[in-house]
């Protein structure tokens, strides 16, 4: 696999120098390691809202730093958890008074890692919080629910926190947030084609021509059935179905509808299958209150696609849509 790169083991410094260098007045590189945070301190009192986990993942979390999402993040190595040190360094360079709140996905390394620097932030006088995200339902009764994966419902959980951190909510209210979030938010995703670690240079699973993976995780793992490559319409109804099934709205209910790509799948494809996403939901009698489509939460350069969805009440409909200035998401 050709990839734009120098030395393999030096991409996450090299991406995050990157990223740092191109929105220079936005980021600023934090610590020794790979910690970015705000360049615009936040308001005296403000939660600071930290978001973190293996790098590979991009534009998560780096490009969610900025007004109305992130204070920092930290990326660890790519699919490996940040070490407590770079957390309690981007903890340092953005706490404001009123404790931090970590956004962190359900993974053991990631869950570990940040109750370490949790611990220490207290040996501080640091208060914390951490809501971990585990949206993914791909792999069905294989597993428990609280061993659930987090994918890309960590973006939309770390938007409509950073919304409330920003209206000034404090460290209680944003805890009961991120509650209701963990029972709010369903995301399933499908492979059509391995993504491939530059430390590796292979493809982290062989997938033939006419294959997908249904259920597949954000680092390379694989998903609970292997089927016969189907018409988007077809894998659009499967997603829907799922994620629906375990979110049970009542009918006529309307929906965030996030649809993302995995890193290898061109924006039209894209925009293709939301409009296949939202005829099945339409067909089941949903509708859908709000749509981001675009390629936000990654696994390197794997070609495929995660649909996620999200039962929100008019608090956290009003949280998504409150104004965000970030490098990768921007709204209004």
């Amino acid at each position: 696999m050709k990839k734009l790169m120098n030395d393999p083991r030096a991409v996450t410094e090299q991406t995050v120098a990157g990223y740092v260098r191109a929105h220079a007045g936005r980021l600023r590189r934090v610590g020794t390691g790979y910690g970015v945070a705000r360049v615009e301190p936040l308001l005296p009192g403000t939660v600071a809202v930290i978001g973190g986990g293996g790098s590979g993942h991009e534009p998560m979390h780096l490009g969610y730093v900025g007004a109305g999402l992130l204070a920092g993040a930290v990326p660890g190595e790519i699919f490996s958890a940040p070490t407590p040190e770079a957390i309690l360094e981007v903890v340092t360079a953005t706490h404001a008074g009123a404790g931090v709140l970590f956004v962190v996905g359900n993974y053991s390394g990631d869950r570990f890692n940040f109750e370490l620097a949790a611990e220490r932030c207290a040996e501080r006088g640091i208060p914390t919080h951490t809501v971990v995200v585990a949206d993914d339902v791909g792999l069905g009764e294989l597993i428990r629910a609280d061993n659930r994966r987090g994918i890309a419902g960590m973006l939309v959980a770390a938007k409509v926190l950073g919304a409330a951190a920003e209206r000034g909510d404090d460290l209680e209210s944003l805890a009961e947030i991120g509650a209701r979030l963990g029972h709010g938010i369903a995301s399933m995703g499908v492979g059509l084609r391995a993504g491939t670690s530059p430390l590796a240079d292979v493809a982290s699973f062989d997938l033939g021509e006419d294959e997908m993976e249904i259920g597949i995780g954000i680092h390379g793992e694989l998903g609970r059935d292997r089927l016969p490559r189907q018409r988007a319409d077809a894998i659009a109804d499967l997603l829907v179905g799922e994620t629906l099934a375990e979110l049970a709205p009542p009918a006529g209910d309307s929906l965030l509808v996030f649809v993302n790509g995995l890193g290898g799948t061109p924006p039209g494809e894209l925009a293709l299958f939301f409009d296949a996403v939202a005829r099945s939901l339409e067909g089941r009698g949903y509708g859908v209150a709000r749509v981001l489509v675009g390629t936000h939460v990654t696994a390197l350069d794997m070609q495929g696609v995660s649909l996620t969805l999200g039962r929100f009440d008019s608090e956290l409909l009003s949280l998504w849509d409150a104004p965000v200035d970030t490098p990768a998401l921007r709204a209004p």
